[in-house]
């Protein structure tokens, strides 16, 4: 059975909490996912395989217990219409959407990409079909290292031109 101590409380909630921030995108949400996920570890320390890493460990009781926090929810708010047709309804979702908004935003994004340089859309659009970066590299006859520069470029222009779309 092995037993942990914490490095340092302040160190492991410094890397922890920004990734809790990006799963909740709620400042007090990531304060509670943090919280449960150190609660969690030190009730579960026997659990921990002494010699691994703890910082792992703990993003994944994060994760795992984020997911389940959601799942949670989403049952919450779910039941059982006991009419003829026996339909699952939410009812968080209270409208109906046209999909007129994702058919603008996909024109966004298509203008976007059409308006990248040809250097940065080729590579970019390669790597967003699924090509892996050598196999940019070998089409295009460029080193891998102008692939992987080129894609960060195109991203970062691409979120950019669509920050519109960027949650707050």
């Amino acid at each position: 059975m092995a037993t942990f101590q914490f490095p340092c409380i302040d160190q492991l909630t410094k890397s922890l909490k920004p990734f809790a921030l990006r799963l909740t995108k709620d400042l007090d949400d990531a304060d509670d996912l943090l919280q449960e996920t150190l609660l969690k570890a030190l009730n579960n320390q026997e659990k921990f395989a002494e010699g691994t890493n703890l910082k792992a460990w703990l993003y994944t009781i994060m994760k795992n217990t984020f997911i389940t926090n959601y799942q949670k929810s989403i049952r919450k708010n779910t039941f059982v219409d006991v009419t003829d047709n026996l339909h699952f309804i939410h009812t968080s979702r209270q409208t109906v959407e046209n999909g007129a908004y994702s058919s603008f935003v996909m024109q966004d994004i298509n203008f976007a990409i059409d308006s990248l340089d040809e250097s940065y859309r080729a590579p970019f659009v390669m790597y967003y079909r699924g090509f892996k970066y050598h196999e940019i590299s070998d089409r295009l006859k460029i080193p891998i290292g102008t692939v992987k520069n080129r894609i960060h470029i195109a991203r970062k222009d691409l979120k950019y031109k669509l920050s519109q779309y960027a949650y707050n």
